[in-house]
C-alpha cells in the first residue's frame, strides 16, 4: 500500500478551508504512485480523508488568507488539472476589486487587454486578438454585445464571478471555438461553499483626476455589491444570490489622425517612387485630424442567481441566471479638420516617406478644406442574458451521467448621434455665408502631440460665426441568441492504462441580426439652402478651454444638444429610420434626395446551427515508474450556416424580385431576397499528457487541431455593385457567407515546479495557422458572370451612351497563406514564508511571455502599403505584482507591460492600426478591522498610462489618448 504524503503546499489548503474531496486529488496527485494493487475507492477516500482531519488538527494555527490564499488556489488548481490552463481563484477575484473580468484575466502568463476608453475590454491570449478567444460561463457558449463572437468582459463584473480559467490547450470535451484558448467563468455554487450562510457587502467611492479637464465630465462614480449564499434543508438545498452596480465616469482627452486616403503632388518633384498612382509624382494626403474633449457615464447593474438541490447523495440539480445592463453615455466634443484633398492648394510640405505630415492647406472652391466643430452624442444599452438548467447524476459507481440546457443572450443599441458646426463669414446675416477663407497649418510629432495653427481660431469661440450645419443619427442594432442542449456520460474503466472514457453530444441554434436606420438633416460641408443652418443662442453654447499638455489648442464653443435640436425642430427631432432614400429601383422617393439604401442592405440576419460530439479518454497510467495522466480524444463538429441577402436583380420577377418596402413607406423593386450559405464537418483531434517527474515536479506536454469561426457579423451578407459616371463598375461584399473558420494546429510543453507556497512555470508553445480572413480587391471582376445584374450602358448627362466596363470587386475570402505564432512564457511565483515576521508576508507573482509570428498583413492606411503585425500580437507582455502582508494589513503595487501591438484604432470604425507600447500600474492598500469589516485604497492608472496608435510609421500619429487615473475607496462587510 503506497502512503499519502502531503507537500507543504497541500497542508496550506488544507488550511486554507478547501473541500476534502480537492484535498484528496492534491495529495494523491503530490506522491508516486507504488506498483502495488491500487485500493478501492471507498477505502481510498477514507484514508484521504483520516489523512486530512490529522494535517487540519496539526496545522490549525496556520491561516492563510487574503490574496496569499488566491496565489495558493489557482496554484492548486493549475497544478491539478488536465489541461494547458491558468486559474483564478474566487478569493483572488475578491482581494483585487477589478472592475471587469477584462481586468482580472490579464493578470495571468500570456495575457493582455486592449483598452477602450481605459477600461480593458478585449483580452489576447498569447499574441492573438480577442475575435480567436472563445468564452463560456459555467461552461456554455456565450453571446456577445459586441456584433462579433468574442464577448466584451467588461460585461461582466468580477465581484459576480466565483473563479475563472483560461484554457490554452484543449480537450475533447470543451466546446470548440478558441484558436488562441478559451475563458471560462463560473458563477458561485451554493452547496460548495463553506459555510452555511456567506453574506458580503462592498461599498466604494470612485474618482477621476482628469475629468475636471474636460467640460460637462462626471468627476465621480461608484460600485456597489452584495453577495448572499445559504444552505438549508441539512445541506440538500443552496440558494446563491449576487447583485453588482458599478456606475463611472467616462473620460478622455484625445487626439485623433485620420487615414491618407488622398493624394496630390506637393513637392514638385519627378520620378517619385512608391507613389499612390503609377506615373504621377504624387504624395499621399491625410483626410485630416480629430480634437476631442471625451465625457459620460457608465453604468452597469450585474445580476446573479443560482439554486442548487441534491435531494440524494448520486444526484444534483442547479439552475442559474446571470444578467448584465451596460448603459453608456458619452459626448464627443472638439474639432474635425478636413484637409481638403487632392483640390487644396499645399505650401511647406513636411514629407515622411512619400506621406505629408505637415504644411498648410488652403481651400480653393473646389476643395472641402474646413474645420468642423462637433458635439457628438453617443449612446450605447446592452444587455446580456444568460440561464441554464443543469442535472448531474451518478447512475452507478462507475457511470455518471450529465445534462445541460442553455440560453443565452445579447442585444445592443448603439446611436452614433453627429452634430455639426461650421464658422459663417457673419452668423446674424439675412442669408449666412459660409467663410471659405480656412487656412489650417499642422505638423505631426510622431507620438507627442502636434503643432497646430488656424487662420480661423478665433471664431470658433464666437456665438457671431459659428453655425450649426448638420444634425445626424446613426444606429447600430444588433441581437444575438443561442440556444443549446448538451448530454454528456462518464464511465470509469479497470484498466492500467485508462482511467475512464467520456462521450457526449451538443446541439445549438445560433442567430444573430442587424439593423442599421438613419436621420441626417443639413450639410456638413457648408450651409444647405433647403435645409439651413441653426443660429445659436447664449443659453445653448459655453466656451470650453483646453488644459494640460492640450492648452495650446484654440477654445470652442460646446452646444447643449437638447436645446439646438429643440430650436432646430420645433415640432420635435425627427428618429431614424431604415430606409432606401431615393435609391436605385425606388418607385416614389417622397422627398428623399439622398441614397440610404445601404441603411437596408446592411441590416440582415445570420443563421448557424451546430451539431457536436466527442469521444475522450482519460489517461492514468506509468511510464518508467512516473505517473502519466492526461486525456486523448476526437470532437466532431458539423455546421450550417446561412444568412439573408438582398440580390440586385434589376427587377426581373424571374430571379426573384420583389416590391420590397421600407420602415417609411418606399418601396423598391430591384432586389429579390435570398438566403446563402454553406455546410461543413470538422474533427478536430486533442491530446493533453502530464508526466509527474517528482512530487513538486511535472512535465506537459499537449497537442491538437483547433478552430474558430469567422466574427459572426462577418457572415452577414452585403453584396452590392454600382455603375459610376464613366461607366466602371465597382462593387463590395465585405462580409461573406461562405467564410469557412480558422484553422490550426497546436503544441505545447510546459514543465511546472512547484514549491513552498509558490512556482516556477515555463512553457513553450507553437500554432501553425492554415489561414486568415482578408478582404481582397479583385481587378476586372467579371460582375455579370457572378451573377450581379448590371446594366450594358450608361447614359451620360450630355446624352452619350457609355458602355460599362468591369471594374474592382473587394469581398472577404478565407485566404490561404497561413503561418506559425510561436513563444515561450515564464511565471513564477514566491511568498517568503520562510522569513521572519513581520517579512513573511513578502511575495510576489511574476509572469513573461514572447511571442513571434511570420504572418504579415498590409495596411495602407497611411499611405504606401507597409506590413503589420498579425492583430493582437505583442513580443513582449510582461505582469509583475509585489505583494506583502501582515496582521490584517495588505498592499501590492502591479504592472502591466505590452510591447507594441496591432488593433482596432479607438473611436475610428474599421481601421486597424499600430499601436505604441505601454505600461500600466494599479495600486492597491486593504486593512481587514475584524473578522467582519475591512476598508480598502485603490488606484488603477497609476501613471496615467495613455494609448497611443499609428499608421504603419510612428511618423503619422494616430491616436493620442489620456484617461486619467481612477481612484476608489470603500468597506467590505462580511458574514
Amino acid at each position: 500500500m503506497f502512503k499519502l504524503k502531503p507537500s507543504v503546499l497541500t497542508l496550506a489548503l488544507a488550511a486554507a478551508g478547501l473541500p476534502g474531496a480537492m484535498l484528496h486529488s492534491a495529495a494523491f496527485a503530490a506522491e508516486p504512485q507504488q506498483t502495488e494493487p491500487q485500493q478501492t475507492s471507498d477505502s481510498t477516500e477514507q484514508e484521504a480523508a483520516n489523512q486530512t482531519k490529522i494535517n487540519q488538527e496539526d496545522l490549525e494555527h496556520i491561516e492563510v488568507t487574503g490574496y496569499r490564499r488566491s496565489l495558493i488556489d489557482s496554484l492548486n488548481a493549475k497544478r491539478f488539472g488536465d489541461t494547458v490552463s491558468e486559474q483564478l481563484s474566487a478569493d483572488d477575484l475578491g482581494a483585487l476589486p477589478d472592475v471587469s473580468m477584462a481586468d482580472a484575466l490579464t493578470r495571468l502568463p500570456g495575457i493582455s487587454a486592449v483598452r477602450t476608453g481605459g477600461q480593458a475590454a478585449e483580452i489576447n491570449i498569447r499574441g492573438m486578438s480577442g475575435g480567436f478567444v472563445f468564452s463560456t460561463l459555467n461552461g456554455r457558449e456565450q453571446v456577445s454585445t459586441s456584433g462579433s463572437r468574442s464577448i466584451e468582459f467588461d460585461q461582466y463584473p468580477s465581484e459576480l464571478i466565483s473563479s475563472a480559467a483560461v484554457y490554452k490547450s484543449p480537450k475533447a470535451s470543451l466546446i470548440e471555438g478558441g484558436l488562441a484558448g478559451t475563458v471560462e467563468l463560473a458563477t458561485a455554487s451554493p452547496l460548495a461553499a463553506d459555510k452555511e450562510l456567506n453574506v458580503t457587502v462592498n461599498v466604494r467611492g470612485m474618482y477621476n483626476d482628469r475629468a475636471s479637464e474636460v467640460y460637462g465630465a462626471e468627476e465621480f462614480g461608484h460600485r456597489l455589491s452584495f453577495s448572499y449564499q445559504g444552505k438549508f434543508l441539512d445541506e440538500t438545498l443552496g440558494v446563491a444570490l449576487g447583485y453588482a452596480r458599478l456606475e463611472q465616469p467616462s473620460v478622455a482627452t484625445q487626439f485623433i489622425g485620420l487615414a491618407y486616403n488622398d493624394s496630390k503632388d506637393v513637392d514638385g518633384l519627378a520620378d517619385d517612387t512608391n507613389g499612390p498612382i503609377d506615373g504621377l509624382d504624387e504624395e499621399y494626403i491625410s483626410e485630416g485630424f480629430e480634437l476631442q474633449h471625451l465625457g459620460g457615464l457608465e453604468v452597469r447593474n450585474g445580476y446573479m442567481g443560482a439554486i442548487e438541490w441534491a435531494p440524494v447523495s448520486n444526484f444534483k440539480l442547479k439552475a442559474d441566471a446571470f444578467l448584465s445592463r451596460f448603459d453608456s453615455e458619452a459626448f464627443a466634443r472638439g474639432f474635425r479638420v478636413k484637409l481638403g484633398g487632392s483640390n487644396a492648394v499645399v505650401a511647406n510640405p513636411v514629407l515622411d516617406g512619400n506621406a505629408v505630415i505637415g504644411g498648410t492647406f488652403n481651400r480653393t472652391s473646389s476643395s472641402y478644406t474646413r474645420v468642423e466643430l462637433v458635439n457628438d452624442d453617443n449612446q450605447d444599452f446592452d444587455q446580456v442574458n444568460s440561464f441554464g438548467v443543469n442535472a448531474d447524476w451518478q447512475v452507478t459507481d462507475r457511470l455518471n451521467v450529465a445534462a445541460d440546457v442553455s440560453y443565452s443572450s445579447a442585444k445592443s443599441d448603439f446611436r452614433n448621434g453627429l452634430l455639426w458646426s461650421n464658422v459663417a463669414v457673419d452668423a446674424n446675416a439675412d442669408k449666412p455665408m459660409f467663410d471659405e477663407n480656412v487656412s489650417i497649418s499642422y505638423q505631426l510629432n510622431g507620438l507627442d502631440l502636434p503643432d497646430l495653427g488656424f487662420n480661423q481660431a478665433d471664431a470658433f469661440s464666437d456665438i457671431n460665426r459659428v453655425m450649426v450645419s448638420k444634425y445626424g443619427i446613426y444606429p447600430y442594432e444588433n441581437e444575438d441568441e443561442v440556444k443549446a442542449y448538451r448530454l454528456d456520460f462518464k464511465y470509469d474503466l479497470d484498466s492500467d492504462w485508462l482511467a475512464s472514457v467520456e462521450f457526449g453530444v451538443r446541439w445549438s441554434d445560433r442567430t444573430y441580426s442587424n439593423d442599421r436606420s438613419v436621420f441626417e438633416f443639413g450639410n456638413d460641408g457648408g450651409f444647405s439652402g433647403t435645409q439651413p443652418p441653426l443660429q445659436l443662442t447664449e443659453d445653448m453654447v459655453t466656451v470650453v478651454d483646453w488644459s494640460g499638455d492640450f492648452s495650446y489648442f484654440p477654445s470652442y464653443l460646446a452646444i447643449d444638444l437638447d436645446q439646438a435640436l429643440s430650436a432646430w425642430f420645433p415640432e420635435g427631432t425627427p428618429q431614424p429610420v431604415q430606409t432606401w432614400g431615393n435609391a436605385i429601383g425606388v418607385i416614389d422617393p417622397m422627398g428623399y434626395t439622398t441614397n440610404y439604401a445601404w441603411s437596408v442592405q446592411q441590416s440582415g440576419e445570420v443563421y448557424e446551427k451546430v451539431l457536436a460530439s466527442y469521444l475522450m479518454f482519460n489517461i492514468d497510467t506509468e511510464i518508467g515508474g512516473l505517473p502519466l495522466t492526461g486525456n486523448i480524444g476526437l470532437r466532431r463538429v458539423d455546421t450550417d450556416q446561412s444568412a439573408t441577402l438582398l440580390q440586385n436583380v434589376g427587377g426581373d420577377p424571374a430571379q426573384g424580385a420583389q416590391y420590397i418596402v421600407d420602415e417609411v413607406g418606399i418601396i423598391n423593386k430591384f432586389y429579390a431576397p435570398t438566403v446563402v450559405g454553406v455546410t461543413y464537418t470538422d474533427y478536430l483531434p486533442s491530446l493533453n499528457l502530464s508526466l509527474k517527474l517528482t512530487d513538486d515536479s511535472q512535465l506537459r506536454f499537449a497537442a491538437a487541431k483547433v478552430m474558430a469561426r469567422p466574427p459572426i457579423n462577418r457572415l452577414a451578407g452585403d453584396a452590392s455593385a454600382t455603375t459610376n459616371n464613366d461607366g466602371i463598375i465597382n462593387g463590395s461584399s465585405t462580409n461573406n457567407p461562405f467564410l469557412k473558420p480558422f484553422y490550426a494546429t497546436q503544441y505545447d510543453l510546459s514543465y511546472e515546479h512547484y514549491f513552498e507556497e509558490g512556482a516556477l512555470v515555463a512553457a513553450l508553445f507553437y500554432k501553425n495557422i492554415d489561414s486568415f480572413i482578408d478582404e481582397f480587391d479583385i481587378v476586372g471582376f467579371d460582375f455579370r458572370a457572378n451573377g450581379f445584374n448590371v446594366p450594358d450602358y450608361i447614359v451620360s448627362p450630355s446624352g452619350e451612351q457609355i458602355a460599362t466596363t468591369n471594374g474592382t470587386y473587394t469581398t472577404a475570402v478565407n485566404n490561404t497563406e497561413g503561418g506559425y505564432i510561436r513563444g515561450l512564457e515564464l511565471a513564477y511565483t514566491q511568498v517568503f514564508a520562510s522569513l521572519p515576521s513581520p517579512f513573511s508576508g513578502l511575495g510576489l507573482n511574476a509572469s513573461y511571455s514572447y511571442s513571434e509570428s511570420e504572418v504579415q498583413k498590409f495596411t495602407d492606411l497611411g499611405g504606401n502599403s507597409v506590413p503589420q503585425t498579425l492583430e493582437g500580437l505583442s513580443k513582449h507582455v510582461a505582469n509583475l505584482t509585489l505583494f506583502y502582508g501582515y496582521e490584517g494589513f495588505e498592499t501590492r503595487v502591479s504592472a502591466r507591460y505590452r510591447s507594441s501591438f496591432v488593433s482596432e484604432q479607438v473611436a475610428v470604425n474599421s481601421q486597424v492600426v499600430n499601436f505604441d507600447a505601454e505600461t500600466v500600474l494599479d495600486y492597491q492598500a486593504s486593512y481587514q478591522i475584524n473578522d467582519n469589516l475591512g476598508v480598502l485604497f485603490q488606484v488603477n492608472n497609476l501613471t496615467d498610462e495613455p494609448t497611443k496608435s499609428y499608421f504603419g510609421t510612428e511618423a503619422k500619429t494616430g491616436t493620442l489618448q489620456y484617461f486619467g487615473r481612477q481612484l476608489f475607496l470603500g468597506v467590505t462587510y462580511a458574514m
